[in-house]
């Protein structure tokens, strides 16, 4: 039988990229990066001092995430913020009732999908970010009012991402349900769901706990930006 390496979970950006994700991977020699249209993140491998090779990705993209431990980063970059998150991993299914319904999102919501959550949580959700995984919605009168999905894949290990409600939707159970049914399609496919939530961000990480996820540690997301 075969067990996951959990340790692939300290480094998650380099192990998606050389595993389900790497044809997303613009791949140097010590750093991974997921091509900017679909990800602004990048993860080195033995060694944190990429420094050539992170003004090599930041020639492709002016604002980006490095993940893990702090980058060694040349002049032409400024570290804007270290994003500070509690990585949470969930091993048995949620057993939240869905009452509403949740719909499979494609290319035609790549639109609504992409202005929801950068209305919510912006700077992450790229054009193609929604070509990453599965993603799932609930729609109120035809409109997307919330959502939740796949971001981050490795072998064994998938990344929830982008759980997001509209503002004016808030307070109705809509994140529970999706994010219980998007942990349980992974559980289904004999994955371990696992996500990122800024340590700052109470509320959601009291519901994710509520929902049966527990911290395995805290990662750091260093946010980097050229000088313009």
């Amino acid at each position: 039988m075969k067990y996951p390496d959990y340790d692939k979970l300290d480094n998650p950006v380099w192990h998606s990229l050389n595993e389900i994700h790497s044809n997303f991977s613009i791949n140097y020699e010590n750093l991974k990066c997921y091509d900017p249209d679909f990800c602004p993140f990048g993860g080195y491998g033995s060694s944190n001092n990429s420094l050539e090779e992170i003004a090599s990705y930041a020639k492709l993209i002016h604002n980006f995430f490095i993940v893990g431990n702090k980058p060694i980063f040349s002049k032409e970059l400024v570290l804007k913020n270290e994003l500070v998150c509690l990585q949470m991993i969930m091993d048995d299914k949620a057993g939240v009732d869905i009452r509403e319904e949740i719909k499979k999102l494609n290319h035609h919501h790549q639109e609504a999908l992409f202005k929801l959550v950068n209305l919510v949580q912006p700077g992450y959700f790229k054009n193609k970010t929604s070509q990453l995984g599965d993603y799932y919605g609930i729609f109120q009168n035809g409109d997307l009012v919330a959502a939740a999905g796949e971001r981050m894949k490795m072998d064994d290990f998938v990344e929830v991402s982008a759980i997001v409600t509209h503002p004016e939707h808030t307070g109705k159970g809509y994140a529970k349900q999706l994010i219980t049914y998007t942990v349980n399609k992974i559980l289904d496919h004999h994955q371990i769901p696992y996500l990122h939530v800024a340590e700052s961000n109470t509320g959601a990480i009291s519901l994710y706990r509520k929902l049966g996820f527990a911290i395995r540690r805290k990662i750091s997301f260093w946010n980097m930006v050229t000088l313009q």
